[in-house]
C-alpha cells in the first residue's frame, strides 16, 4: 500500500469511528427512551408475544423487498398529492375552566387534540390517548411539524388521571408530555417495555402501570384492559420490536370505550368487541396507509377502520391519526372522506368533530364536513 492509499485509508477510518460515535452519542441521548433490563425484560421475555428477541404480530406483515422500499422512497420525494392542508385546520379552543369541575360519575364524553391524541373523561376520570402536545412528531424540532396547534395548552389541562399510550412511536409517545404530566401526578398505562423510556424520563415506578396483552389494572372503578393490536414499535436504530403495542379498552361502571393504537386489520376487532363490547365510543385510526401489503398489513385503510368499529361493536366512531401531521403517502384529507363513505356503505355512526370540539356518549352529534372548507 502506497504512503497516499495509507492517508486515504486512515482518514477513511478516522472519519467512520467519528460518524459511529457521534451515532452512538445521539442515540443516547433523552428523547431515545432506555432499553428494559433487569425484572422489567425478564417479564419482557416472558410474554406469550415474545419471540426470539422481539415482539411479534399474531398475524405477521408482509415482507418489504427492495422494490417496495424504491416505491416507497419514491412516493416520498416524488408523490404529487396534497399532503400538507393548503389553509388552516379549524380548532375550537377549549376552555379550561370548562374542564375544571369534576368529571361526570357516569359519564363520557371526548374532545380531539389532533392526530392521535384525545381528552376523555369517563365515570368520573379524566384520561388522555396518546398525548402529543409537541410541534414535531420527531426526537428533535425537526421532521413532521403539527398543522395545527392543540386546542388547549398542556399547561391549562386539569389533573389527568391517567394517560393510555399505545406504543412507543414519536408521534404516539412525546417525552415533553410524559414529563409534564408526570410532574402532575398522572398514572400510565403501557404495554411491556415501554417503563423503560418513562422511567428514563424520570416518570416515578409507582406510576407506572405495565401491561401484556389481556391484562388489566383498575383506577377509580374504572378497568383499563391492555388489548392486542397489529404494528411494530422502536425509537431508535437498533430496538425494532423490543417494545410491546397495543389498544385499550375502558371499561367503566356505566360505559365504554375502545382505543385502536396504530394497527393493521386482523380478527383482534372481533375478539375484543366479543370480550368487552359493545363500546359507547371507539377511537379508531384512519390515516396513515399504504401503498403496499407491508404498510397496510400495520396501518389499516379507512375502509377497514369501519369495518373494526362494527366487529369491536363500538355504537359510535370517532376518527383519530389523521389530519395533523404528515406521515404518509396520501392526501391530508384523503382518510376522513373515505372513512366517511365507508361509514355510510356500513351504517357506522361517524362523527367527525374539529379538534376540540367535545362528543358526548348517547347525545346526538352534528358532524360536518369541515375539511371541505380547507381547501
Amino acid at each position: 500500500m502506497t504512503r497516499r492509499a495509507k492517508r486515504w485509508f486512515f482518514g477513511a477510518a478516522l472519519a467512520l469511528a467519528a460518524l459511529i460515535a457521534i451515532a452512538f452519542y445521539v442515540l443516547s441521548l433523552p428523547p431515545f427512551g432506555a432499553r428494559a433490563s433487569g425484572e422489567r425484560l425478564a417479564r419482557v421475555q416472558a410474554s406469550p408475544e415474545f419471540h426470539d428477541g422481539h415482539f411479534v404480530n399474531v398475524n405477521p406483515e408482509a415482507p418489504t423487498d427492495f422494490a417496495t422500499t424504491l416505491g416507497y422512497l419514491k412516493g416520498q420525494f416524488a408523490g404529487n398529492e396534497v399532503r400538507v392542508p393548503p389553509l388552516p385546520i379549524p380548532v375550537v379552543s377549549v376552555d379550561p375552566a370548562a374542564l375544571a369541575a369534576p368529571p361526570a360519575s357516569t359519564g363520557l364524553r371526548a374532545f380531539w387534540i389532533g392526530h392521535a391524541s384525545a381528552y376523555i373523561e369517563i365515570d368520573g376520570l379524566r384520561l388522555l390517548i396518546d398525548p402529543v402536545f409537541s410541534d414535531y412528531a420527531s426526537p428533535f424540532e425537526i421532521g413532521p411539524k403539527r398543522f395545527h396547534p392543540p386546542p388547549i395548552a398542556l399547561a391549562s389541562l386539569p389533573k389527568i388521571d391517567a394517560v393510555l399510550i399505545s406504543h412507543d412511536h414519536y408521534d404516539h409517545l412525546d417525552m415533553a408530555t410524559v414529563q409534564h404530566l408526570a410532574a402532575r401526578g398522572t398514572n400510565f398505562f403501557v404495554p411491556l417495555g415501554i417503563g423503560a423510556h418513562l422511567e428514563a424520563w424520570s416518570v416515578p415506578k409507582a406510576q407506572i402501570r405495565e401491561l401484556d396483552w389481556w391484562q388489566a389494572q383498575t383506577l377509580g372503578g374504572v378497568r383499563i384492559v391492555c388489548t392486542p393490536t397489529r404494528h411494530y414499535s422502536g425509537r431508535g436504530l437498533t430496538d425494532r420490536k423490543t417494545t410491546l403495542w397495543s389498544s385499550w379498552s375502558v371499561l367503566g361502571p356505566a360505559n365504554r370505550f375502545y382505543y385502536s393504537g396504530d394497527t393493521g386489520f386482523s380478527n383482534h376487532f372481533r375478539e375484543v368487541g366479543d370480550r368487552f363490547g359493545p363500546f359507547d365510543m371507539a377511537f379508531i385510526k384512519i390515516g396513515a396507509y399504504g401503498p403496499g401489503a407491508a404498510w397496510t398489513d400495520i396501518h389499516m385503510t379507512p375502509e377497514e377502520a369501519a369495518r373494526a368499529s362494527r366487529e369491536v361493536r363500538a355504537k359510535r366512531m370517532f376518527p383519530v391519526h389523521w389530519s395533523t401531521f404528515n406521515l404518509a403517502f396520501h392526501a391530508w384529507d384523503e382518510p376522513i372522506r373515505r372513512a366517511s363513505a365507508a361509514a355510510r356503505e356500513r351504517q357506522v355512526d361517524l362523527v367527525t368533530p374539529r379538534v376540540g370540539e367535545m362528543v358526548v356518549a348517547g347525545q346526538p352529534f352534528a358532524s360536518q364536513a369541515w375539511w371541505e372548507a380547507v381547501r
